[in-house]
């Protein structure tokens, strides 16, 4: 009798295990093809093809009250298409270059329309990632004048994550996940025909 019991109880626990082989292999097939078809549940949303009206406004924002302050600063990367996003991924993987990404088509507030990505420009107009840099002589760190800045426009800053510090990153998420985006939820003021206007 408890053969019997021992036995079906290897037999469970050697099935439990094969069905989690199963679905962790199925998960990472899943993840690999990712993008275009399979990667988006609510994949007939709208997908944006351009920043969300209230992202481009404040970075419009953020623009002039950099230049009150003396600092004179580009937004250089906005709205990123799944195309591009992949592109970006293959990056120090099997293109040539570093990694700046960790996230693939559709794991991206960009893919959203929902973040920014700015650079300091210098009078002789280069962009520079330096963030000692003085330019309007105040003594203090002009990239993190306009963190604080963008900070208070509502934007989150992609050098405050604990892991992966992206610190050009800017983006506001309107307390949505990555994860809602990808199921189809759209922020407020979202109108896709607002969107391609912008």
């Amino acid at each position: 009798m408890k053969n019997s019991r021992r036995k079906r109880k290897k037999r469970r626990t050697k099935n439990l295990l094969f069905l989690l082989l199963v679905a962790g292999v199925l998960f990472l097939v899943w993840r690999s093809i990712g993008y275009p078809g399979l990667y988006y549940p609510g994949k007939n949303a709208p997908m944006p093809s351009a920043l969300h009206p209230e992202v481009k406004q404040k970075a419009d924002t953020l623009v002039s009250r950099a230049a009150e302050k003396g600092i004179t600063i580009q937004i250089y990367e906005g709205f990123r298409s799944n195309e591009e996003q992949e592109e970006l991924y293959a990056q120090g993987r099997t293109e040539k270059g570093n990694i700046v990404t960790h996230a693939r088509a559709g794991e991206s507030y960009h893919n959203f329309g929902l973040a920014v990505d700015f650079a300091l420009l210098t009078k002789d107009e280069q962009l520079i990632w330096d963030m000692e840099y003085d330019m309007n002589g105040n003594g203090r760190s002009d990239w993190n004048e306009v963190v604080a800045i963008a900070k208070e426009l509502g934007f989150e800053w992609g050098g405050d994550w604990p892991n992966f510090k992206d610190y050009p990153h800017l983006q506001m998420t309107f307390g949505l996940s990555i994860r809602e985006l990808q199921w189809g939820k759209r922020p407020p003021g979202s109108n896709i025909a607002e969107n391609q206007n912008s």
